[in-house]
């Protein structure tokens, strides 16, 4: 009899210690799912570091206030002449990457409101169109970005550097050009709102791009090509 008590007793202990167990994993298993997914990371956020990068600065010297910045995709980013350029005005440079207009609009309340700028001049859109996006969706990101500036900056002039016609893209000059007159008609029936145009600028008496103007990519400008920018967006500094 004993030795039968002693039997069901490690078999009941047995029996405790293996719910003990697998417990945690009979409950998880019979938890309700959740239907939740991780909120979707924004492609923006593929230029966090540059943005990053532009805090860190400004921490260490904070830009000036009612300066003019420059911002958009790399035809700003790679300006380095930009205080040379315009030595009367004081400028801030947030180019970064290959940015689209998008990625403007969506680093804006880091890296453009804060600096409460008197003027935001910014280039954007070629990469649109090279990456698939039309004419109409470079229109519409670059009034989301006119939007979300004039919440919290509602006297801000904005002024929008053309799309302009180069070597290695001159194959989707229509659909830029059609970028650009889309914006070009937006900004006219608009206020504070200003649009230089680059384009015939960069071409030559064949009415093709001028090669003499551009880098070995055939994209960015050299510094003819900026000396060219520069001259063009000085009156509208003003």
């Amino acid at each position: 009899m004993k030795s039968r008590v002693n039997s069901l007793f490690m078999r009941f202990a047995i029996g405790l210690a293996a719910w003990s167990f697998l417990s945690p994993w009979i409950r998880a298993a019979d938890a309700p799912k959740s239907d939740a997914k991780p909120a979707a990371k924004s492609p923006s956020e593929r230029w966090e570091k540059e943005i990053q990068a532009f805090e860190a600065a400004d921490k260490k010297q904070p830009p000036p206030e009612g300066a003019v910045l420059f911002t958009g995709a790399s035809g700003i980013r790679m300006w380095k002449t930009l205080a040379e350029d315009f030595p009367d005005q004081k400028v801030i440079n947030r180019g970064f990457g290959g940015s689209e207009m998008a990625d403007s609009v969506y680093f804006a309340d880091r890296i453009v409101i804060p600096y409460k700028p008197r003027l935001i001049v910014i280039q954007a859109g070629g990469n649109d169109i090279n990456n698939g996006k039309s004419p109409e969706q470079v229109l519409a990101d670059f009034k989301a970005f006119v939007e979300k500036v004039r919440a919290k900056l509602p006297d801000v002039r904005i002024a929008y550097l053309s799309m302009n016609p180069s070597p290695s893209r001159w194959a989707q000059r229509d659909k830029q050009q059609k970028g650009n007159q889309l914006i070009r008609d937006y900004i006219a029936a608009g206020k504070n709102l200003d649009y230089i145009d680059f384009w015939d600028a960069m071409l030559g008496p064949d009415g093709q791009p001028r090669a003499d103007l551009f880098i070995q990519d055939r994209l960015h400008n050299n510094a003819a090509g900026y000396k060219i920018r520069a001259d063009i967006v000085r009156p509208h500094l003003k």
